[in-house]
């Protein structure tokens, strides 16, 4: 298996965060490294870090900018230049990891190809419970999971099912960027540097994520897909502002008008900045 790397995107939510940390203890294959990509939060945000670095058996990193709107892959850009390992996880801070969710990312990572895998959405009140009294939602029984859809506290059970499916299944989404999203995506680093990154020219929720998978398929790096076996719990929040959502999904299409692959303003623009 590949060397990994954990990079988890968050912004000023400690108490999801430090749930989805906790995750990361109970994994069947522990990380090389976990990069927290903090897009400004404050200082709460990072005492969470420190505890948290104190009981990992991994080194945890802290790659912080100041708080200038909703930066995403900017900050990601930055988790990106510091990992140190060949194989890059990404997820996001309100997303608990199941307890095989590394060990199938590197299981399944395989040269020319991106991992995508799917979640489990979490109900609103439910996501509240689960944080108030730290229920250990990473380790439960498949019992529990079923008695939790029964009770309308999670969306399906589906992602939960691991199964062992072969080469056709995984491989027969290799052009298609749509649906691939950063809660749960893997990559090669070499692979991302060799697209320059995400575009930072996207600010405000949406359409990142995209961006980056439709520049990977162009420049020959296909879209594996990780259902089945590598999930996450979706923690409910309020959606993200979707005022920059119209000039975001404009500048997808820009790139989908043309044949680019490098990314306008990327990694190699922070650089040398």
């Amino acid at each position: 298996m590949p060397g990994t790397a954990v990079i988890i995107t968050t912004y000023n939510w400690p108490a999801a965060l430090e749930a989805v940390l906790t995750g990361y203890l109970s994994q069947f294959h522990t990380p090389d490294e976990l990069i927290i990509a903090d897009d400004g939060s404050t200082d709460e945000t990072r005492e969470v870090v420190d505890g948290f670095r104190s009981r990992a058996p991994f080194p945890v990193k802290h790659v912080w900018h100041a708080d200038q709107g909703f930066r995403a892959g900017a900050i990601r850009n930055r988790a990106i230049q510091v990992a140190e390992a060949d194989y890059l996880i990404f997820t996001d801070g309100d997303c608990i990891p199941a307890p095989r969710f590394l060990e199938a990312h590197a299981r399944l990572a395989e040269t020319g190809w991106f991992l995508s895998g799917n979640r489990v959405l979490l109900s609103e009140t439910f996501s509240r419970d689960m944080l108030e009294q730290k229920i250990p939602v990473d380790r439960w029984s498949w019992g529990d999971w079923l008695n939790s859809r029964r009770l309308k506290q999670i969306n399906r059970l589906s992602p939960l099912f691991r199964l062992p499916l072969g080469a056709w299944y995984r491989h027969r989404l290799a052009r298609q960027w749509e649906g691939a999203k950063t809660c749960n995506l893997s990559a090669w680093k070499q692979d991302l540097l060799a697209v320059n990154g995400f575009d930072e020219d996207y600010t405000g929720w949406g359409m990142e994520d995209s961006d980056l998978v439709l520049r990977l398929i162009r420049n020959g790096v296909f879209h594996k897909d990780a259902r089945f076996a590598a999930a996450v719990f979706h923690i409910w929040h309020q959606e993200n502002s979707r005022d920059q959502l119209e000039e975001n999904q404009r500048r997808l299409q820009q790139l989908i008008d043309t044949d680019r692959i490098q990314a306008r303003i990327g990694i190699e623009q922070a650089q040398s900045a």
